[in-house]
């Protein structure tokens, strides 16, 4: 495996405010030889509170997926002072971005994965849950392609900006003291419903910096609305999570990802 090809999402210009110095670019990591002449591209969406991006949320992954014969990209989008919608429109456009590859990079446009950690997991949570929450004018493969994922996988991630939450990602992205029906249109659990995608999520029982309780607030809304969803909480008391765990208590988190990635590449369209 090479380097990673680095896309710029806005090539024509961010729109809105930016870091002239750190653009929000996908960074690609294509599989030597593909498992399958076609799979599920997976969008990883790094964390880092929204003040921030976590690189062992991308690089490492991104490897890890291309030993498996995946393609991915990594998204680099806006984090503070940049707030809302930002972010959300940075990813959005990744998405669409991925869809409109399919063919050129043998992808299944109608299987896209997106994959979030932490404050990225809000991020793909949002965007799951609410695709048509903010349009970006600029994105001009809006009128052609969904960011709705097809399926999501949503690891350690904040759910809610009610309870249980985040207070550094809910300041970084919307302010400090955001009113309460901003932090409500924020919060995923209380816009899941039919058209929510299947996913599966991870999550550490005793996590220091995001409650389990923001994974459990998303299964349990994910069940009242007849949505496929899994949930692995696995024995931690601190946040984070890697590829190459060796805990064996810990280890297998990687085996049930696969096993639901193959599963999902398989589903009935």
């Amino acid at each position: 495996m090479g380097e990673p090809e680095r896309v710029l999402l806005w090539p024509d210009g961010v729109p809105g405010d930016y870091d002239p110095e750190n653009l929000p670019h996908l960074d690609i990591y294509r599989p030597l030889a593909p498992v399958k002449p076609a799979s599920p591209p997976i969008v990883l969406v790094p964390g880092g509170g929204y003040g921030g991006l976590s690189e062992q949320d991308g690089d490492p992954f991104a490897r890890y997926f291309n030993r498996l014969g995946y393609w991915v990209a990594v998204v680099s989008y806006r984090v503070k002072p940049f707030g809302f919608p930002a972010p959300y429109d940075d990813a959005c456009r990744a998405i669409r971005l991925t869809r409109s590859w399919a063919e050129k990079e043998s992808l299944l446009a109608d299987r896209l994965v997106l994959m979030g950690f932490s404050a990225g997991g809000h991020l793909a949570a949002t965007i799951g849950t609410q695709p048509e929450l903010h349009r970006e004018n600029a994105d001009t493969l809006a009128a052609n392609y969904s960011s709705r994922p097809d399926g999501m996988v949503l690891v350690y991630p904040v759910i809610s900006f009610c309870e249980w939450s985040h207070a550094g990602s809910c300041e970084n992205l919307l302010g400090a003291n955001a009113p309460i029906d901003l932090r409500q249109r924020l919060s995923a659990d209380l816009h899941v419903d039919e058209k929510t995608p299947p996913s599966i999520l991870f999550h550490a029982n005793f996590d220091n910096a995001v409650p389990v309780q923001n994974s459990l607030r998303f299964v349990d809304a994910c069940v009242r609305h007849g949505v496929k969803a899994e949930l692995l909480v696995f024995p931690r008391d601190y946040h984070g999570i890697g590829p190459d765990e060796t805990d064996p208590a810990i280890a297998v988190w990687t085996v049930v990802l696969e096993n639901w990635l193959k599963g999902f590449q398989l589903r009935p369209s």
